[in-house]
């Protein structure tokens, strides 16, 4: 269903959701499976790695940990007495830029374990030391992944698929994501099987030395599951950045164009006897209090704000976990970024809920694309009204786990009474079955259903991820969903054929979701369509100052479901990476849709019913991000819907010291047409200062001229132990719409969480 859209711009501190509607095919899709086996299989069995290859590599890179008798202090200094006696591996080889050399500077990695922790200690040897490049000490800041940095990756239960990715950088910068499916969205052409807001517990300190650098990393045997073994033998990985040399070393290696996530190619520890989790409880209260003053015209009211809630996590065994929310945390310290949309579809926002963020990747069933057509459960359509209001969320309980080969997840919610509409009840669970190395087949249910109301929702899929060869993988879903009233077209299917080497990345799809397809707990921005895809795309490295050419063909061809063409997309694109990092992309791409119903892309303009046809360029520039002064650069001309528009991103960041760094992104769309003409301006300045590691200032102001609003927020955060936090928010809205009210909110919250941890 066509749905009407144009600027999304959610309010601070709230979230911004969108309610979105979303037959299998016959010869589409086997004309899809066909170009994707007949461009993949050849190479495929040419260049396959088996099963026997991963497991021959964990036997070559293993290591055996060696328990400490007292805990190292984590500072940094790799100088007690208890580091001597601690395993020691310092073979890395090189992934870029000479794949499968030796690494050009030395890397020696340590590991310890007690009952409770996991110890790593790591020397960055540098044959300049001057040289060394970090300027990062935000929490969490993807901006610690340009500069020189470490990583480690622990697949605790050898599954080949999942693992806990911790990462940092010489100034004690700490970064930790939870990986699926072995990442999967790491790469142009897969969807994202990483979850970069998940926050685990554990330490990490690091200092700069005449001879490089070095580090110190604690992570505690409660923070990762594990299974229920006297002796633990785990998965595990180091990468190391170089920056200055734009250089990734792997212990155990790493062929193009993969990455740490790819924990099937991992090494193995083994060895850690007697460990324990203690009471494996930990609880973490909220306290929220603060004031509001809201001006519409004339008219003022002011508002306290004071909440309280509780999250709870409890190990049922060793590799079952349960959590349980009391009165859910709705993330007040946190802000959505605006986002300019002159497309009919809505667009998507990420969870930032603490309740939701860990694990969440057991609960996923979606499209394996890089554009979002279906993602059958998404935790941000739980408690938000269709405008993103928050809607209380009584409480709810989570079991995820793993035993085995068998996964499961199951979480129950109930919302209360908000907006006119009673509480609803949420159930959702998940099923999946690990088979072979790599391969799984699953199940979703998802069910909504109005407290003392016959509303309901319900989802039902079956999924199945396919991968024969280290290159080869096929991945499908089949889903129905039910509502009241509708008795017909409600399915909804999706299959993929990827083949992927270190010279080509290529794949075909064919997605089909019926007209009433209605998944309320999950984003699909599109419904009663047939979409059809293939992607060619070859990897040449012509050496010199270029690194890497990504030269590509992709065509996207969607049709109603009686098969009319409605969208038609044929994309060229040859990107190109340089030795230093910075990258310079040129795109074409060519249109066709059609409207069948008027299209309002701005409050003055409207699109009529028609068939169109355009085009646009886009010319895009980056500059090598680890430099203290970057630049971002996007010029876009293109016709548009029988007009003309032009689009120019610019963004330039300042990293001026260690502590300090912001960056200015502006956007301006200037859109012409038969039935109107309008400008769009979109302002953006990000503000830090890190006081320490565990200490910051966050400043965000916004600027959207289509709402005519400017925003700020300013955030300090304060972490006073590992999982304990307390933020102090101010956040401000002014609006000034024509033929509407002055708006002006003003906000200030404080929170303080607290984790008690037995």
């Amino acid at each position: 269903m066509e749905k009407p859209g144009r600027i999304v711009a959610p309010m601070q501190s709230t979230f911004h959701t969108s309610v979105t509607r979303p037959r299998p095919g016959g010869r589409a899709a086997a004309l899809a499976l066909a170009a994707a086996a007949t461009l993949a299989w050849p190479a495929a069995v040419a260049g396959q790695e088996t099963h026997d290859h991963a497991a021959a590599g964990r036997e070559q890179y293993h290591i055996n940990a060696v328990r400490a008798d007292r805990a190292p202090e984590i500072n940094g200094v790799l100088d007690e007495d208890v580091w001597r006696r601690a395993a020691v591996l310092d073979s890395f080889t090189q992934q870029e830029p000479a794949d499968g050399e030796p690494a050009s500077e030395r890397t020696e990695v340590l590991l310890l374990y007690d009952a409770e922790h996991l110890y790593i200690g790591v020397r960055a040897f540098d044959s300049a030391p001057d040289g060394v490049i970090a300027t990062e000490m935000r929490r969490d800041s993807p901006r610690l992944l340009d500069e020189d940095h470490f990583e480690v990756i622990l697949d605790t239960f050898r599954d080949s698929r999942s693992g806990y990715m911790f990462v940092t950088n010489p100034l004690g910068a700490k970064l930790e994501q939870q990986v699926f499916e072995e990442g999967g969205g790491n790469l142009r052409g897969a969807a994202s099987n990483i979850n970069r807001d998940w926050n685990g517990v554990w330490d990490a300190a690091a200092r700069r030395t005449g001879q490089g650098w070095s580090a110190e990393i604690a992570i505690p045997m409660v923070t990762v599951r594990s299974p229920d073994v006297d002796v633990q033998t785990w998965g595990i990985n180091f990468m190391r950045n170089i920056r200055r040399k734009n250089e990734q070393v792997f212990w155990a290696p790493i062929p193009k164009p993969y990455t740490l996530t790819r924990v099937s190619l991992a090494g193995t520890v083994s060895g850690m006897s007697q460990v324990t989790r203690g009471l494996d409880l930990r609880l973490k209260p909220f306290l929220v209090a603060g004031g509001r003053r809201d001006r519409t015209g004339a008219s003022v009211s002011s508002s306290g704000l004071r909440d309280v809630g509780l999250d709870a996590k409890y190990g049922l065994s060793s590799v079952f976990t349960l959590d349980v929310t009391v009165n859910t945390d709705f993330a007040q310290a946190e802000v959505d970024e605006q986002q300019v949309n002159l497309t009919r579809f809505p667009l998507f926002f990420p969870e930032k809920r603490d309740f939701f963020l860990e694990n969440s990747g057991q609960f996923t069933i979606g499209n394996q694309g890089n554009q979002r057509i279906a993602d059958l459960f998404f935790s941000r359509r739980i408690g938000l009204s269709s405008t993103g209001q928050p809607i209380p969320i009584l409480g709810g309980a989570r079991l995820t786990g793993k035993m085995g080969d068998h996964n499961l997840a199951v979480m129950q919610l109930q919302t209360d009474a908000a907006f006119g509409r009673p509480g609803e009840s949420v159930l959702v669970g998940r099923y999946s079955r690990d088979i072979g190395e790599r391969s799984r087949i699953g199940a979703l249910m998802v069910n909504k259903e109005g407290i003392d109301d016959a509303r309901f929702n319900r989802t039902i899929a079956a999924d199945a991820l396919i991968a024969p060869t280290r290159t080869f993988s096929v991945h499908s879903f089949l889903a129905r969903t039910s509502s009241p009233g509708v008795a017909s077209d409600q399915q909804a299917f999706h299959t993929r054929a990827l083949f992927l080497n270190n010279r080509w990345n290529t794949f075909a799809e064919f997605t089909d979701i019926e007209r009433n397809f209605n998944a309320e707990a999950g984003f699909v921005p599109r419904t009663g369509i047939r979409t059809t895809t293939v992607h060619v795309e070859r990897n040449p490295r012509p050496g010199g100052l270029i690194r890497v050419m990504e030269p590509m063909l992709r065509i996207d061809y969607t049709t109603d479901q009686q098969n009319r063409l409605i969208t038609r997309r044929i994309h060229h694109m040859v990107g190109t990476r340089f030795q230093n990092g910075a990258y310079l992309n040129i795109v074409l791409n060519r249109w066709l849709d059609v409207l069948d119903q008027p299209f309002a892309i701005d409050r003055r303009v409207t699109i009529p019913a028609g068939v169109y046809r355009f085009y646009n360029l886009n010319f895009t520039f980056n500059s090598n991000p680890a430099r203290r002064l970057y630049h971002r650069f996007t010029y876009s001309p293109q016709t548009f819907y029988s007009g003309t528009r032009h689009d120019v991103d610019v963004a330039v960041g300042l990293r001026a010291t260690s502590r300090m760094s912001s960056e200015l992104t502006l956007s301006r769309n200037d859109v012409s047409l038969p039935w109107g003409d309008f400008v769009v301006n979109l302002g953006i300045l990000r503000f830090d200062y890190t006081i320490s590691p565990r200490m910051s200032v966050r400043s965000l102001s916004q600027y959207n001229s289509s709402t005519r609003q400017v925003s700020a927020s300013v955030r300090y955060n304060f972490v006073y132990k590992p999982g304990s936090d307390l933020y102090v928010v101010y956040d401000g809205l002014d609006g000034n719409l024509p033929g509407r009210p002055e708006l002006r909110n003003q906000q200030v919250v404080v929170k303080m969480t607290y984790l008690l941890s037995r």
